[in-house]
């Protein structure tokens, strides 16, 4: 199926991914996972949540830890352009015939509680409690001394589809991934901020969060976390890289937390802020696609990910399979 064209008005302005809550089952495992290993800063915590940024943001928090008995995502975020884009996305939902409901949450103003054409629980707000800049507050780097939250990658049951309804919400494809002998989408990568991706999607058993990618200055703090996941009890935690992705040109390396969420460690991908920009398409056999230099991605980083809560995933019927490792 052709690629959409560019939603340039779309029917509310959305601005950029927010951030993810996290269903965890150990606060204090969790804690040491984000915090003490990888560097991120708790904003605020108590017995039920922890609530964390990264070094250049200034809004309250890019990811929530919340205690549960299931390691399940709670909700994926994203932020708005002001206060009246909240009431039209409402209304958009709602004429959809999608749930809607306004709720209550922390160091936030008013929210939006809503699901996608999967069914994938996912909230919008506009205004979230401002802190200080710490970005220059060079002591407090530790970990890969993360610097922002980057994106969403999203295990969907039919690409496609998942394009086409982010489309009228106004994201758009930087690059994709088809299928010769369908010519159905395998993969695409969509933003609003003016990167590669706010949000991506993978074929395969949907909806599952695949991961949440946070940006680090440069490559070599990715070698560093390896050391010292390495020697602090994390060593299988690591899944896959270091290496150099095809698509977005990334430096990456991929890590599990305790409850099993994937974590992509990401820097160096490419601009993307003119609107007439022409995706960049990939075939799926193509072995630089994925890794550009690397050993290719094992099973686990095509079949493992992350439930939603209260959503049960659906098989896709997209038989094409991608170049995995022995």
């Amino acid at each position: 199926m052709p690629i959409p064209a560019p939603n340039l008005y779309p029917p509310f302005n959305i601005i950029r991914l927010s951030h993810a809550v996290f269903g965890v089952k150990d606060l204090a495992a969790s804690r040491a996972f984000y915090v003490d290993t990888l560097g991120l800063q708790v904003t605020d915590e108590d017995e039920e949540h922890i609530f964390l940024r990264a070094m250049e943001e200034r809004g309250h928090h890019s990811l929530v830890l919340r205690k549960d008995e299931t390691s399940e995502i709670r909700s994926l975020a994203f932020k708005l352009f002001d206060e009246g884009e909240l009431d039209k996305a409402h209304d958009w939902f709602k004429s959809k015939g999608h749930r809607v409901e306004w709720v209550e949450r922390a160091y936030q103003g008013r929210t939006l509680r809503t699901h996608d054409c999967f069914g994938m629980p996912i909230e919008l707000y506009f205004q979230m409690d401002r802190l200080p800049p710490i970005h220059q507050q060079y002591a407090l780097y530790n970990g890969v001394k993360p610097l922002r939250i980057d994106h969403f990658n999203c295990f969907a049951q039919d690409v496609d589809t998942a394009v086409d309804f982010y489309n009228e919400m106004g994201f758009r494809v930087t690059e994709y991934t088809e299928d010769e002998e369908t010519g159905r989408l395998w993969a695409a990568w969509t933003h609003r901020k003016g990167g590669v991706h706010d949000i991506a999607f993978t074929n395969g058993l949907g909806p599952r969060l695949h991961h949440t990618a946070f940006w680090v200055p440069t490559p070599l703090n990715i070698i560093d976390l390896c050391d010292l996941m390495a020697t602090t009890g994390y060593v299988a935690n690591i899944e896959r890289g270091p290496g150099r992705h095809g698509i977005s040109n990334a430096f990456f390396l991929y890590i599990l937390d305790p409850d099993g969420h994937r974590i992509e460690i990401y820097c160096s991908d490419f601009q993307t802020v003119d609107p007439d920009l022409e995706p960049i398409k990939w075939d799926l056999k193509d072995p630089q696609r994925q890794t550009l230099w690397g050993a290719p991605a094992p099973r686990s980083w095509f079949e493992h990910g992350s439930i939603f809560q209260d959503v049960e995933p659906v098989e896709s019927d997209l038989a094409a399979t991608p170049i995995i490792a022995p």
